[in-house]
């Protein structure tokens, strides 16, 4: 048994909002309260935290943990130009056996001038290499020549379905393959083994600790399931983790029997992933109106409202809820018409109201503004997009930003946040997302003092809820997780400065001194 004593407590639960000290046992509070605590236990083990903040373990509710973890050995192409990008490719290059692959992630041209990069440019810096590098919006990737050979992709090669070759003026393959066109490519990359990349998340783990995240749903495919399950095997695993389905493992999933909550503290099944655009970083997203400067081009929608109504009748069956991935305004209307017919075969059938989500919500139509409320669904948004996003966004939606990264809307509307970061497309930081979420701003102080569209800026305590009390309710565990409070999972951070009482800029630079997942220390500085 464990006694946290002489701290500063916010714990989120209204009827003991503040404390200054916390009893474990078994892995649950047991008491929160004050000096009291220590004669009602007097045998725990006593921790003295001297004033030190402490709050709950904060919840990436949207991460891709296996590409992350494998991001930390690629190259960082996240540079302020495609010269320093090139130059670490080159590096690489020179450190790798030839003919073997240099694999990066991370670049945006929106960062270099918005003009994309081509494949001569990849072959310039390494000849003799394979290379490929995916974007930062995990939506389109940059390869050289001698990948596009690896994956056959050439001048007579069409596109896919729900995906596009980048062409030259020629014809010939440019470099650059959006969406389902990056899978030629990624189906011709060396396999990663069950192994090494249960090593790889086991060695990301403490990166997140430190960041102060206890929880995380996982949006990753069956073989990052399978390494999880490992981890969780050996006991190695110390994150709560849930775990999304693929859309093409649907079938799969039924006829197992597989529900949504699924599975036990530490790792459970989610919802069923679904792609319904690409992204604003490629101008995928799926549009009603053209993007700004490119008058043909209103983004890429994967299917219509009836396609994802029937994946959503198939799921809710089987005791599945969706997840969809939705930037475009158009692609949220899509998804929001659907859901409203599936909330209505809900109510006709009999089941609950399941715990949908839209993932992402970047831009809403004014007559889609609040219905996500209305319809009881989840936003599960990435505050740390839209201080990234800003100028493209302004450049290509125009005044349609009005409504882009909405988060007050969203709240107002009776919806529920809950917020991640999407990585590796940005830094998982949590912090980074929180300055975000209430500052609207850049770290360097941009756009402007009050922030990009200050109207949709969140008070600390809402967005620190939806790092917390959303992704517990967006994961079924509103009961257990998400605050300090008796029958709770002892999850913690510890701060050596109070967030609620220090200046926002201050967020930046801020991490754990210590975490705690379970009632165990996982991570002290």
């Amino acid at each position: 048994m464990k006694l946290l004593l002489h701290a500063a407590l916010h714990t989120l639960d209204e009827a003991t909002p503040r404390a200054s000290a916390l009893a474990i046992q078994g892995g649950r509070i047991v008491g929160v309260g004050g000096d009291e605590l220590v004669e009602r236990f007097p045998q725990a083990e006593r921790t003295d935290l001297g004033g030190r903040t402490v709050l709950p373990g904060l919840t990436d509710a949207h991460i891709h943990l296996q590409h992350y973890a494998l991001s930390l050995q690629k190259v960082d192409g996240e540079t302020g130009t495609r010269e320093e990008c090139l130059r670490r490719v080159a590096d690489r290059a020179r450190a790798t056996p030839p003919g073997e692959w240099v694999l990066g992630h991370g670049w945006q041209q929106n960062d270099w001038g918005g003009e994309f990069p081509t494949a001569a440019q990849l072959d310039a810096v390494a000849p003799d290499h394979p290379v490929y590098l995916t974007a930062k919006s995990l939506h389109a990737g940059w390869a050289n020549s001698a990948a596009l050979r690896r994956a056959g992709i050439t001048a007579a090669t069409t596109d896919p379905p729900n995906g596009r070759i980048g062409r030259d003026e020629r014809g010939n393959p440019s470099g650059i393959l959006y969406e389902a066109a990056m899978e030629r490519v990624a189906s011709v990359l060396p396999e990663v083994t069950l192994e090494q990349l249960a090593g790889a998340l086991a060695s990301a783990q403490p990166i997140l600790w430190r960041l102060g995240l206890t929880g995380a749903h996982d949006f990753d495919q069956r073989l990052c399931f399978m390494a999880l399950q490992l981890l969780h095997q050996r006991g190695e695993l110390r994150l709560r983790v849930t775990k999304s389905i693929p859309l093409e493992l649907l079938p799969q999933a039924r006829d197992l029997g597989l529900r949504s909550g699924f599975g036990d503290e530490m790792l459970r099944i989610g919802s069923v992933k679904v792609f319904m655009d690409g992204a604003l970083g490629p101008r995928t997203a799926a549009m009603f109106q053209p993007y700004a400067h490119e008058a043909e081009n209103r983004g890429q929608l994967n299917m219509d409202r009836e396609a994802l109504y029937e994946i959503g009748r198939q799921a809710v069956e089987s005791g599945l809820s969706l997840a969809v991935h939705a930037i475009g305004d158009r692609a949220n209307h899509e998804v929001l018409e659907a859901l409203g017919h599936l909330r209505a075969f809900e109510r006709e059938k009999h089941l609950p109201a399941f715990r949908h989500r839209i993932e992402h919500v970047q831009i809403l139509h004014p007559d889609d503004a609040r219905r996500l409320g209305a319809l009881g669904l989840i936003a599960s948004m990435q505050p740390i997009h839209a201080t990234s996003d800003m100028p493209a966004a302004e450049k290509f939606w125009g005044e349609r930003c009005a409504l882009a990264y909405a988060w007050r809307t969203q709240l107002e509307s009776g919806a529920v946040l809950a917020f991640g970061s999407d990585a590796p497309v940005e830094s998982p930081n949590p912090f980074l997302g929180l300055h975000a979420a209430v500052t609207r701003r850049r770290a360097d102080g941009t756009p402007a003092p009050a922030g990009w569209h200050p109207e949709q800026r969140l008070s600390l305590r809402e967005a620190w809820a939806a790092f917390t009390r959303g992704p517990a309710l967006a994961g079924g565990m509103e009961d257990r997780a998400g605050k300090l409070a008796p029958g709770f999972f002892a999850d913690l951070l510890v701060l050596e400065k109070d967030p609620f009482t220090c200046e926002p800029d201050e967020l930046l630079k801020m991490q754990s001194s210590a975490t705690m997942v379970n009632g165990d220390w996982v991570w002290r500085s």
